[in-house]
C-alpha cells in the first residue's frame, strides 16, 4: 500500500514537472516568436513612401543598393547609418569621413548629370537648399529612372533629427537612425545640464567669425552656431542679427566680446594669430586675455550627426573650467 502511495506521489511529481517544463518551453517559444516579430518590424519593408524636404511624396520601390549624395551633410548621415559601402558618388565638397574622399566625384553646386547616370544609382540624395536651382538636373535624373529624394534643409537640431530619420526610412535603416538621434539628444541634454551651473552674471559674450577681413561675416539668429551658444549659456554678441550678417571691423570691435571663435582655420593660415594681431582689436577683452580660438567649421555649421561635437568644441573653448 505504501509502495502504491509513493508511486502516486511520484506520478504527480512527474506530471507537475512536465507541466512546468511545458510552460517554460511555451514561454520560451513565445519570447522567441516575439523577438522574431520585433526584429521583423525593424527590417526594411519596401516599397516605402516618404514625404521629402519639398513636401512631395517619394516612393522607394526596393532597398537601395547604390547611392549618390549631392551634399556633404547627406553623405555624413548616410555613413553614420552604415551605408558607406553603398555610396558610389559624392560632391566635390565631401571631406568626411575619410572614406568619402575616395568616392567618385559628381561635381559641386552644378552636379554632373551624365556622371551620376553613368554610376547607375537607384537613389540620389538631393537637398532642399539647392533643389530649386537644380530643378532641371534633378528632373533629368528622374527621367532616367533614378529615384531622387530631396532631404529637408535643416535649420534646427529637430530639423537634423528629421533629416536623419528621413534618410533612414528611405534606406531601410530606421532603427539605426533612431539610435543616432537618441544618442545626439542624450549628449545634448548632458551639455545643457552642465551649462546650468553657469550663472547669468558669469555668462561670456562671444563673437563668432565665419569669414575674416576684409569682408567679416558672423553668425546671427537662425543659425546652428547661435543655438549652440544658447545651449552652453554663452551670449552671442551678434544674436540680434539674422542669419549670416556682414560687419565692419569698427562695429565688430564695438561689441567688445570676451571670447572670439573663428571657423576658417582650415583654409586660412594661423587664423587665431591673425585676429590677435589686428591693431584695432588690441583693447578687446578676448584679444587682451588671449581668448581667441578656432573650431572646425563643419562641426558647427553642417547639419549632420557631428553637430553635437560642435557644441562640445565650443563649450570647451569658451568654458574650459566647466566642460574640460
Amino acid at each position: 500500500m505504501k509502495q502504491w502511495k509513493y508511486y502516486v506521489m511520484f506520478l504527480a511529481f512527474l506530471l507537475t514537472f512536465g507541466l512546468l517544463v511545458g510552460c517554460n518551453s511555451e514561454n520560451a517559444n513565445n519570447e522567441t516568436t516575439a523577438k522574431k516579430q520585433e526584429a521583423k518590424t525593424e527590417e526594411a519593408v519596401f516599397p516605402v513612401t516618404v514625404k521629402d524636404g519639398l513636401g512631395e511624396e517619394v516612393t522607394i520601390q526596393s532597398e537601395p543598393k547604390k547611392i549618390v549624395s549631392l551634399i556633404p551633410s547627406n553623405t555624413e548621415i548616410a555613413y553614420a547609418l552604415g551605408l558607406g559601402e553603398k555610396i558610389v558618388g559624392v560632391s566635390d565638397f565631401d571631406n568626411y569621413p575619410e572614406d568619402a574622399k575616395k568616392k567618385e566625384k559628381i561635381g559641386g553646386t552644378d552636379f554632373n548629370v551624365e556622371k551620376i547616370i553613368s554610376l547607375k544609382p537607384d537613389l540620389v540624395l538631393a537637398h532642399a537648399s539647392g533643389a530649386h536651382n537644380s530643378k532641371d538636373g534633378l528632373q533629368q535624373l528622374k527621367d532616367a529612372g533614378i529615384t531622387v529624394l530631396v532631404v529637408n534643409d535643416a535649420k534646427t537640431f529637430d530639423d537634423v533629427y528629421h533629416s536623419i530619420e528621413l534618410i533612414g526610412k528611405a534606406t531601410g535603416t530606421t532603427k539605426k537612425a533612431h539610435e543616432i538621434i537618441e544618442n545626439m539628444k542624450t549628449k545634448l541634454e548632458a551639455i545643457k545640464e552642465k551649462a546650468k551651473s553657469i550663472k547669468e552674471k558669469d555668462q561670456l559674450k562671444v563673437w563668432v567669425e565665419v569669414s575674416p577681413a576684409p569682408e567679416i561675416y558672423t553668425a546671427g539668429k537662425g543659425t546652428f552656431i547661435d543655438d549652440m551658444l544658447k545651449v552652453i549659456s554663452a551670449k552671442n554678441v551678434a544674436g540680434d542679427q539674422e542669419g549670416w550678417p556682414m560687419f565692419t571691423e569698427e562695429k565688430a570691435v564695438a561689441l567688445n566680446p570676451d571670447v572670439i571663435i573663428t571657423t576658417y582655420g582650415d583654409y586660412v593660415k594661423d587664423a587665431t594669430k591673425q585676429v590677435m594681431s589686428r591693431p584695432a582689436w588690441k583693447d578687446v577683452p578676448a584679444v587682451k586675455n588671449k581668448r581667441v580660438y578656432d573650431v572646425n567649421s563643419d562641426l558647427v555649421t553642417r547639419p549632420g550627426p557631428r553637430l553635437v561635437e560642435g557644441v562640445e568644441e565650443l563649450a570647451k573653448a569658451i568654458y574650459p573650467e566647466v566642460f574640460q
